[in-house]
């Protein structure tokens, strides 16, 4: 598989993180790193629980940025590069710019700023639709663009001055008529006649387009110089001159500025092809935030977007994953749970091992690749270990993840049961959370038929603090069901000491499914399920097989 060397792997756990998919997704990026050259990024998918969020404060490591979605972004598409035209140039220049780089639209800056765009469409229409003479100094046509577009030379006259009042008009009659309509300031075409070359200078034409090449007398350079009158010489005879005189006009005049349809680059194709779609341009601009161009992106540049990489870490759950994890190319799946629904377009590898915690099966891969973790990523590794296992106390807890997290302890120097301690209290500290954010601090969606439910735990050390909690969410879990569209809900209060779980139940059949599936008596009360601290191993897979029945 050809990656791009400058492109980055995102390595992301699940939704609603805990400290393992957090742990390893970071200690993975480093090894991925390490072993391949290529930049492999931790991302988290949401908010850090207190727990998590006290073990990367407590080892000094940097909170993952938010990975929110994996859809294809502008900045995955190859932008073309332009250079921006300044306001002040001529049509002329533009069109020349847009031949020579084969392109339908060119961006006008400022300081690097879009100003606007001008199109082929918007050139066109300077030839296709009737002006009136006057329009060359409605533009304030620069003398040297006026040269430019006709193909000539300034013989005399300041070039960098500006037409800015009179018309254009051409000296074709005799001098008789030709004295009623040329008037003081105006831009008249002429060619070798003697009598049209000195009306001009008599009525203080501001420029004189002589055609032809035609020559003109030291006579007339000398009187148009004490008059400050340019006189420019084309090749091209008067038509041809009258005809491509109006390329001079500078591009403000014709260029789109107002209702422009620009891009960024955090914005999602699918997002843009929609805008695409009812817009008559060829080319969009990309600006940043501050409102500089970028470069130029196509309906074909579109269809060459490239997917976001990513490995998906502790989990292999659709629900559970990044939005638009369909839309990216998955190059890893590393995991401990059971065999879910994410689909790949193309082969993977998966690793999945039954143990306590990913950040197992990343310890192993290190040592694998013959890779010693640094004392920090020992740390998280060893962190994540003991919150998944809730310090060796749960039943998916094997012997591997306990001697894993006292290995990554001597590597990192941390005393284990210190640690559990103040993880275990810091994500258990609860204070001005509300409601919602408790429900869903450690919280995972599941699939089984048509069901959709979902578990969320809390684990303390404090069988006060649970009952606190209890206070607090058991009243707002309908509303939660009903907010995130769930047949049920249930949430686990965990006692760490007495290593059991009170169960909260919410949605239709949601306690009647539980009492069934641990054989409780009807009239229980209090869910209490002595025993259970496992969500993945002692509830989910109890749940499911009660809701296949």
């Amino acid at each position: 598989m050809s990656r791009d060397k400058n492109r980055k792997v995102y390595v992301v756990g699940h939704k609603n993180p805990d400290t393992d998919s957090i742990c390893s997704a970071i200690a993975y990026a480093a090894l991925k790193t390490k072993i391949t050259g290529i930049h492999h990024e931790p991302r988290r998918a949401g908010q850090l629980n207190e727990e998590t969020q006290y073990v990367l404060e407590h080892f000094g490591v940097k909170m993952p940025r938010l990975l929110s979605d994996l859809r294809e972004q502008i900045k995955d598409v190859e932008l073309k590069e332009v250079e921006g035209l300044k306001s002040s140039v001529s049509i002329r220049t533009a069109w020349e710019k847009m031949q020579e780089s084969n392109i339908h639209t060119l961006p006008v800056t400022r300081d690097g700023k879009l100003e606007g765009v001008i199109t082929i469409g918007d050139i066109a229409k300077t030839y296709m639709e009737v002006y009136d003479s006057t329009i060359l100094s409605k533009a304030r046509a620069q003398y040297r663009n006026i040269a430019r577009a006709v193909d000539g030379e300034v013989l005399t006259g300041n070039e960098h001055s500006y037409l800015l009042s009179g018309k254009v008009v051409i000296a074709a009659s005799s001098r008789i008529l030709m004295s009623d309509f040329i008037n003081k300031d105006d831009l008249v075409i002429m060619g070798d006649r003697k009598d049209a070359q000195q009306c001009a200078i008599d009525v203080a034409a501001s420029c004189m387009v002589v055609c032809q090449n035609a020559p003109i007398s030291d006579h007339i350079l000398k009187q148009a110089e004490e008059k400050q009158i340019v006189i420019i010489r084309t090749p091209h005879d008067t038509f041809t001159a009258a005809q491509h005189i109006n390329q001079s006009i500078p591009v403000k005049y014709f260029m789109t500025k107002s209702n422009l349809v620009t891009f960024k680059l955090k914005d999602y194709v699918d997002d843009v092809k929609d805008v695409m779609a009812r817009k008559r341009f060829r080319d969009f601009p990309i600006v940043d935030n501050k409102g500089r161009f970028l470069g130029l992106i196509s309906r074909r540049r579109l269809l060459n977007v490239r997917k976001k990489q990513v490995i998906l870490v502790d989990h292999n759950e659709k629900n559970q994953a990044v939005e638009g994890v369909e839309e990216a190319e998955v190059l890893e799946i590393i995991d401990h749970h059971r065999l879910s629904s994410i689909q790949t377009m193309a082969p993977v590898f998966f690793r999945n091992q039954p143990v306590g915690c990913t950040a197992t099966i990343v310890y192993q891969m290190y040592q694998e690749a013959g890779v010693a973790p640094d004392p920090v990523n020992a740390a998280l590794l060893c962190a994540a270990i003991i919150s998944d296992t809730l310090m060796f106390r749960s039943p998916t807890c094997t012997p591997l993840d306990e001697h894993t997290a006292r290995t990554l302890a001597g590597i990192a120097g941390i005393n284990v049961e210190e640690l559990a301690r103040e993880m275990f209290n810091a994500g258990s500290n609860l204070k001005g959370k509300s409601a919602e954010e408790i429900c869903f601090l450690d919280f995972k969606q599941f699939t089984v038929n048509d069901t959709v439910f979902g578990v969320g735990q809390v684990n303390s050390m404090s069988a006060d603090e649970l009952k606190e909690i209890r206070r607090i969410v058991e009243p707002h879990l309908e509303k939660a069901r009903t907010a995130h569209g769930l047949n049920m809900i249930f949430f686990m209060l965990t006692n760490i000491i007495t290593e059991s779980s009170e169960l909260l139940c919410c949605g239709p059949e949601a306690r009647e499914k539980i009492l069934s599936a641990y054989d409780l008596p009807e009239d229980t009360e209090t869910i209490m399920l002595k025993g259970v601290v496992s969500r993945k191993k002692q509830l989910v897979p109890t749940l499911v097989g009660a809701l296949q029945q």
